[in-house]
């Protein structure tokens, strides 16, 4: 579940004469330094107008690059994606690589991206990830620009496979339409983390004139320094993730039939190659969601947590064709949300803790995000330890640590395998979920510590009767999400009155803790 807040303006630093001096600087730069003609054009209209207002709203504040990069909408101004800002940023990136790795010219970058676009501004995916690619060539820095979408996780992957120095995906993700992001892995295969963000922002503040050759990406297109690593990453790829198969007959045989829907992304593609390398029939497909799409027509938000909405055509057509499951991934195809009939959304639950020490396995708990997943995993395979797997809230999954960060193609396929290897057991997955929820899993002692940051907004809860609650807000909307679940003995199995229970306390979580109606929280649309 997940509140959405109502979005607010937001706070400009400053105020009076103060922050008519820094509009004037800011705005002085933007038209000396614009090369774009729709946004300086819709800048100098503001000006013309003085709209001060909304010039606050595009100049009031810089965006900030954390340790996820950066996300805004695109449009003019310091705080939006543009080109500009995409320029400014790259040149901070890239002086902080050179500093950072002393072979970068030898190793280079990958860059990629997905297929939002915003034509009023000129703004897009891949004309943002050609400025990055051109800013660190006319520095003599080798780059491997993929020459149409991909799912994000093939920029870590490339970074790990490549052994290269970093890795950038131009992509928003699962947010709104008019939003883009600029997403940054290290040479680790994993996503940064402090203190590089803060590196980065620092060199981003010294490099923010274009550079000259800034706004000339036409010059990188004959540049030895170009490459295109699609059809090698793409073949090496799914040469690695069939070493992920392991009921190749079953899968052969297989009568399970799988709905799949990119929600205007990029993985349709990536996902039918995928089931044809488990051997495995693919799935159907929804028609009106499959092709990548900038506008998301028929979804209001292209995010699979949002519930119904984004599910309607692919519940629609598993009916039609008795399909036992449905596979849905967010645009960018690092995600996957899979149910039959309503959202069966997986998200990190106590029992794998649970499992773990029944089992035998080491078990860790990370802050929330892939972030922390992909650095901690890097730690561990380093230790000579084998990484099986890894998950998060938010319908993310690596199960595959051949790179380390979230992947929604092979979590759609290997969840393909699992319900295929059932099926022949005469088990679905849910069965096999409650046969676990019912296994008695309270052998050994948990004294796990959650892990704290003073910079994540997290905080959980745990309740006599075994229920826990977290909440916590979104990195990249305005919201606040919160996940419960009920963990009791074996002998208190009784699914309706369990999910009584905790329908009570998420229920009683909404209205004493959040607090909406004083606070203006709205509960999602759907």
């Amino acid at each position: 579940p997940a509140i959405r807040k109502t979005q607010q303006k937001a706070p400009i630093r400053g105020s009076g004469a103060g922050m008519d001096a820094r509009l004037d600087l800011e705005t002085t730069r933007w038209l000396l330094w614009d090369k774009n003609p729709l946004t300086l054009e819709l800048v100098k209209q503001l000006i013309v107008e003085d709209n001060t207002e909304e010039l606050q709203k595009c100049f009031g504040a810089q965006m900030e690059f954390g340790t996820a990069g950066l996300r805004a909408a695109m449009r003019a101004g310091i705080s939006r994606m543009n080109d500009l800002t995409i320029i400014q940023t790259t040149q901070g990136f890239c002086r902080y690589l050179e500093k950072q790795f002393s072979d970068l010219k030898q190793r280079g970058v990958v860059i990629s991206f997905d297929a939002r676009a915003h034509p009023s501004s000129g703004g897009s995916s891949k004309r943002f990830a050609r400025l990055a690619a051109t800013t660190f060539i006319s520095r003599g820095i080798p780059v491997h620009l993929f020459n149409d979408v991909t799912p994000t996780p093939f920029v870590p992957y490339a970074v790990s496979h490549l052994k290269l120095c970093a890795g950038i995906m131009v992509t928003a993700s699962h947010n709104p339409k008019q939003d883009n992001g600029y997403k940054v892995y290290w040479d680790n295969g994993a996503q940064i983390i402090s203190p590089h963000n803060k590196g980065i922002s620092q060199a981003i503040e010294e490099n923010l004139e274009p550079w000259p050759q800034a706004w000339n990406d036409s010059f990188v297109d004959g540049s030895s320094l170009l490459h295109n690593p699609s059809a090698s990453v793409s073949k090496d790829y799914f040469e690695d993730l069939t070493k992920y198969c392991f009921h190749r007959s079953v899968n052969r045989e297989s009568q399970v039939k799988f709905v799949h829907t990119s929600v205007h992304g990029v993985g349709h593609d990536f996902v039918q190659s995928a089931f044809k390398a488990f051997d495995l029939v693919p799935p159907e497909v929804v028609a009106e969601q499959k092709d990548p799409d900038p506008e998301f027509p028929v979804v209001k938000y292209p995010n699979p947590e949002e519930g119904k909405g984004v599910s309607t055509l692919s519940f629609a057509l598993a009916d039609k064709t008795k399909a036992k499951i449905v596979l849905a991934n967010d645009p960018d195809a690092n995600r996957l949300a899979q149910n039959r009939g309503e959202w069966r959304i997986t998200v990190s639950s106590k029992i794998l803790r649970a499992i773990a020490l029944k089992e035998g396995f080491h078990f860790e708990e990370t802050l929330t995000g892939f972030k922390w997943m992909g650095n901690r995993a890097k730690q561990l395979i380093d230790q000579g330890k084998t990484v099986l797997f890894a998950f998060e809230e938010a319908i993310g999954y690596m199960c595959c640590p051949f790179f380390l960060d979230k992947d929604g193609v092979s979590a759609a396929v290997i969840r393909a395998e699992l319900a295929s290897f059932l099926a022949s057991k005469n088990l679905s997955l849910s069965q096999q979920l409650q046969a676990i929820y019912v296994e008695d899993l309270t052998t050994g002692y948990d004294d796990t510590v959650l892990p704290t940051s003073k910079s994540s907004q997290m905080i959980t809860f745990t309740f006599a009767n075994g229920g826990a609650a977290t909440m916590r807000t979104s990195r990249t909307e305005p919201k606040i999400k919160y996940y419960a679940e009920l963990c009791v003995p074996p002998g208190n199995s009784d699914p309706e009155q369990l999910k009584k229970e905790l329908n009570e306390l998420v229920n009683a979580i909404e209205v004493h803790f959040f607090q909406p109606q004083k606070y203006k929280l709205q509960p999602k649309a759907e």
